[in-house]
């Protein structure tokens, strides 16, 4: 790897800190974007379940804040049960916003290493292309060692710039996805919890 990285000088070194960032974000989001961590499927139920029980409390309603992002959600709906059906749907638009905002972190900047990755191998193969150019002697005959050297500096850090920018583009496109779906799962439960919270006042 060192011999690599000595061979592809000194314009692979942007790519080096574009790869370690990526896999420093597609962790974080594998880890963050998690069912059980963003929208537990038997939260519904269960405080479906307290509220016919017990009603709406402060205790309650810190709890859910806590404990997800889809509980933030559903805090957000119960805080205007009192509200009418519309109210209590535009305070789970306004969480649900807040609640995607928060799960495209990072997404971002995954974006735009896919999309740089590939210039910066760009800039590291017309650097490499000035060497080749540069070890041409006055004599016309080219000096093998640099000749070499500007070769190894285009083809790695092209090949290193496209090494990069796939997986960062696939897994951009894969947690972009990932946090629509959720989104529109965690506004279509807060959805459900009004629908029963109004058909309950209504029975």
């Amino acid at each position: 790897m060192l011999h690599i990285i000595e061979a592809a000088g000194w314009p692979i070194w942007p790519l080096i800190l574009c790869s370690i960032i990526t896999l420093g974000i597609i962790g974080e989001r594998f880890y963050s974007l998690r069912n059980d961590f963003v929208a537990p499927r038997d939260l519904l139920p269960k405080l479906v379940q307290e509220y016919r029980h017990k009603g709406v409390s402060p205790d309650m309603l810190d709890r859910l804040a806590q404990t997800s992002m889809l509980g933030r959600i559903f805090a957000a709906a119960l805080r205007e049960a009192a509200s009418s059906r519309e109210i209590m749907k535009e305070s789970i638009e306004e969480a649900g916003r807040a609640a995607a905002h928060e799960l495209g972190r990072f997404l971002t900047t995954l974006g735009t290493i896919a999309t740089m990755a590939p210039l910066l191998g760009l800039l590291g193969t017309i650097i490499g292309m000035i060497e080749i150019f540069g070890s041409q002697g006055p004599t016309g005959m080219a000096n093998p060692a640099q000749l070499a050297h500007g070769i190894s500096i285009a083809l790695y850090n092209a090949a290193f710039g496209i090494i990069v920018a796939v997986p960062s583009l696939v897994f951009y496109r894969h947690f972009r996805a990932r946090v629509d779906s959720l989104v529109v799962e965690m506004e279509g439960q807060a959805v459900k919890l009004v629908e029963i919270i109004h058909g309950q006042r209504q029975a």
